[in-house]
């Protein structure tokens, strides 16, 4: 984009009501939070390396100050959507959810920090949606809501049809597996019911819940892990972990609204770090010219040998392993 099309972006259009006119469009707006969460910067700081970066690309620009940052955070934004290469191109998704704590740092927390005055935390839930790493939906609530209540809400943001729904043992219940059939029908539902639960002799014959009651109380709960693929909702864990080792745990913004605009940027930053870890990955297998046995593996892979191209003779292995020293094996005398 050339310097007049970054300046008729940055700049908020012209409004057609009375009053008082906003200076900066949201973009603006999202670009400075956005540098603030990646970098851990508060908003009078955010604001200032704002403005050092425009001045290094030579931009002259008007940089929103930190109070129009803390106003303009309060406005309700959409979720941000997946980019068009990171959207499934064929067949279903795999959704996986779990929720989790978010610290609101807040008056009782000076106080107690201060003082040494106990004082109940707040907290806000997170729940997300992971399929392949991305993070496809969120909804922030307080600490009163339940889990199997934002189910819906999450599903609302995901267009795309649903293969198989995973969740742990907080979701279980009839008006969940209700809630995902109705946006897919044909969707599988994997949630563990409870270990007092008892298949309910009046139910659907079809229901799946009671043909999960029925295949632990047969087979045993380890085994039915194995067979409907429960085991990958550690994924979903560890997008919760990476979110809060990035973004952090805690969140800054005051408000609610602003809380949950801080919660929308950060996944989206979360998204588009994934994007160009895979773009990188993608090169680098495309330029040994070797098809992964999976995207497991292709990752774990990279992650052992960091820079360097799997090696055009094998799948599995390191080159980097090569130039190694090899330690002779040991011989009984």
């Amino acid at each position: 984009m050339d310097d007049a099309g970054t300046l008729s972006s940055w700049q908020a259009p012209k409004g057609t009501t009375r009053g008082g006119q906003p200076r900066y469009s949201d973009l603006a707006i999202e670009t400075a939070l956005t540098l603030g969460l990646v970098f851990g910067l508060p908003l009078r700081q955010a604001e200032r390396f704002v403005t050092s970066v425009l001045n290094l690309i030579g931009l002259d620009l008007p940089v929103p100050d930190h109070t129009t940052l803390s106003r303009r955070a309060n406005k309700p934004r959409a979720p941000k959507r997946l980019h068009d290469d990171r959207i499934p191109q064929s067949g279903p998704v795999h959704v996986l959810i779990d929720s989790t704590g978010l610290q609101v740092y807040g008056a009782s927390q000076w106080l107690e920090e201060k003082h040494g005055a106990k004082s109940r935390r707040g907290w806000r839930k997170l729940a997300l949606d992971a399929d392949s790493d991305d993070i496809m939906a969120h909804v922030v609530t307080d600490q009163d809501a339940g889990d199997a209540s934002q189910v819906e809400p999450l599903l609302e943001q995901i267009d795309l049809l649903i293969g198989q729904f995973t969740a742990d043992g907080a979701y279980d219940g009839e008006p969940t597996y209700d809630t995902v059939t109705r946006h897919s029908a044909d969707a599988a539902v994997v949630i563990p019911p409870r270990a007092t639960a008892v298949e309910r002799p009046d139910s659907d014959p079809s229901s799946q819940r009671n043909r999960h009651i029925a295949a632990i109380n047969a087979n045993g709960r380890m085994k039915w892990q194995a067979e409907t693929g429960y085991g990958k909702r550690s994924l979903v864990e560890t997008a919760i972990g990476r979110y809060k080792s990035i973004i952090g745990g805690r969140l800054r913004a005051r408000s609610f609204a602003a809380q949950q605009t801080e919660v929308t940027l950060g996944c989206a930053i979360l998204n588009r770090m994934l994007g160009l870890r895979t773009a990188e990955i993608r090169s680098l297998q495309y330029g040994s010219r070797i098809a992964p046995a999976s995207k497991t593996a292709s990752r774990l892979r990279y992650d052992h040998c960091t820079n360097v191209p799997p090696a055009s003779s094998r799948v599995s292995g390191c080159p980097a392993d090569e130039d190694q020293p090899r330690t002779p094996a040991s011989s009984s005398p």
